[in-house]
């Protein structure tokens, strides 16, 4: 056992109470971990061990920091956030400030004392009681930093994650953006998975649920209030720029990614075959997190209203008309269509991830929603025939980007233009699309590879030849089975055959 010769309060109260009761200081010191002749000294004295020690108040070697630390404190009190190490190598790069980079640690200290004894009052946070029932607080979180991938493919998402205030109990869903449509698909999967509802629902200023109106605080959305009103919900928000007045689910969005990357490196793999395999997991890393919440949650639910028997549609209607350029703009968005509904008018619902168009009441088409809110989404499957009877269309198109599905489609046409020259190249390119409608984008960019990294002069008849070789027809011989019955005829009954040897 290790002594020592200063004690503390702790081991100076074991070792008083243990003498008074044996009276032996061998006994006493070694049951408080002390040397014996330290023992004796405060058992003696009667003296603590903060009466004993003397304040030391003289310096036992030279302030290397005497030169700098008035201009230090000046930087300070004009720029508190200013960092230590910051300010260190600020005054190291000077050589008259004396300084080394051995009094790094020195430095620090010294900033850290000044910090709290001169330095500006902090914010102070106040931990919330919060009663079971009474909120639900949601709020959205980035979720790249993941690195999760579907085949091959990162997945840039976000999630739309629900915290119940007194229980901690959470759950989240995948979304592509901080859109109403997001809150309330997120919402209802969170209501749906517990069965009732909390009497208030807290979020952020996100513009999917308030909007600034010119001064004073934002107001509410009416599609908001109206996704209160169906629930009953009495609607809170927080001050603008002030995150720490929804500290449960801020927190908890942190807590939430740290559970999962620990569950994709035990899973051993961050890839999934498809988005659903990825929600399945997800679903399970909460159920795993929520287990310990159970009894708490119990509590809550005791307590907590109904839900209402209809759910709100995640989806909102518009009417488009589709154009003679076969697209159609839903929210400032442009989208190709088959060239066959050119001049239908369309009703499309908008999900948060998909559209899905619909021709009177039969639904014609599902296409991905473009994460932006500008720009166009044309799907060169839509455009290739009509390309093909005008391909001088081709060079002036306006969203001719769009029509190279892959970087090396892009440089199959450079070439394509350079070997055969502009329109001609232009049509090759156009049938090397016409391919990839009847095969997968990726088989033919694997056969074109082939053709790209030689000389030779090549064209979509030769990828298409390499995708399907030509079969090599072997002739059928027809199977000779001889007919024994017209030989036997041959052979009359009353005749004698002689063998011959």
């Amino acid at each position: 056992m290790a002594f020592r010769t200063m004690i503390n309060l702790k081991q100076h109260g074991l070792l008083v109470r243990k003498y008074a009761l044996t009276q032996n200081m061998s006994l006493s010191s070694k049951h408080a971990g002390v040397d014996r002749k330290t023992a004796r000294k405060y058992v003696h004295t009667q003296a603590s061990p903060d009466e004993q020690q003397k304040p030391h108040i003289w310096r036992t070697r030279p302030d290397p920091l005497l030169p700098v630390w008035p201009r230090v404190e000046g930087m300070l009190r004009d720029a508190p956030e200013l960092e230590a190490k910051a300010l260190f190598e600020h005054f190291l790069e000077q050589p008259e400030s004396g300084l080394e980079p051995s009094h790094l640690r020195t430095f620090q200290r010294r900033v850290n004392y000044w910090r709290g004894t001169h330095g500006p009052d902090k914010e102070v946070f106040f931990p919330q009681h919060h009663s079971p029932g009474e909120l639900m607080q949601l709020d959205w979180t980035h979720a790249k930093e993941l690195g999760v991938t579907i085949l091959g493919q990162p997945l840039d998402h976000l999630l739309c994650h629900c915290v119940l205030a007194h229980s901690n109990w959470e759950w989240a869903t995948r979304c592509q953006s901080e859109s109403f449509l997001s809150l309330v698909g997120g919402l209802q999967a969170t209501l749906g998975r517990l069965g009732k509802k909390p009497r208030h629902l807290g979020t952020d200023n996100s513009s999917a649920a308030t909007h600034e109106i010119g001064t004073g605080p934002r107001a509410f959305n009416p599609d908001y209030l109206d996704l209160c009103e169906h629930y009953g919900f009495s609607p809170i928000t927080i001050n603008v720029a002030c995150p720490h007045e929804q500290g449960d689910v801020e927190s908890q969005n942190g807590h939430l990614k740290r559970r999962i990357k620990q569950h994709l490196l035990l899973r051993g793999s961050r890839d999934f075959a498809q988005e659903e395999d990825y929600d399945q997991f997800l679903e399970e890393v909460m159920e795993k997190a929520n287990k310990p919440r159970l009894k708490r949650l119990a509590e809550e639910l005791a307590v907590m209203s109904p839900l209402p028997c209809s759910a709100l549609a995640e989806y909102r209607e518009v009417d488009a008309r589709v154009s003679r350029h076969s697209t159609i703009r839903v929210r400032k968005v442009v989208y190709s269509v088959p060239s066959r509904l050119i001049g239908q008018q369309l009703r499309v619902e908008v999900y948060e991830s998909v559209l899905k168009l619909y021709l009177g009441r039969q639904a014609v088409l599902e296409l991905p929603r473009a994460r932006s809110d500008r720009g166009a989404v044309i799907n060169f499957r839509d455009v290739v025939a009509p390309l093909l009877r005008k391909p001088g269309a081709f060079l002036n198109y306006q969203h001719r980007e769009q029509l190279y599905p892959t970087v090396a489609y892009r440089e199959a046409y450079d070439r394509l233009v350079r070997d055969h020259g502009q329109r001609p190249g232009v049509i090759e390119y156009l049938h090397l699309l016409k391919l990839a409608i009847d095969h997968p984008v990726e088989k033919v960019e694997g056969a074109m590879a082939a053709w790209m990294v030689g000389t030779r002069k090549w064209g979509a008849a030769e990828v298409r030849a390499s995708l399907a070789p030509a079969e090599v027809l072997t002739p059928r011989v027809a199977e000779l089975a001889p007919d024994l019955d017209s030989y036997d005829q041959l052979i009359s009954p009353q005749e004698e055959v002689a063998h011959v040897a």
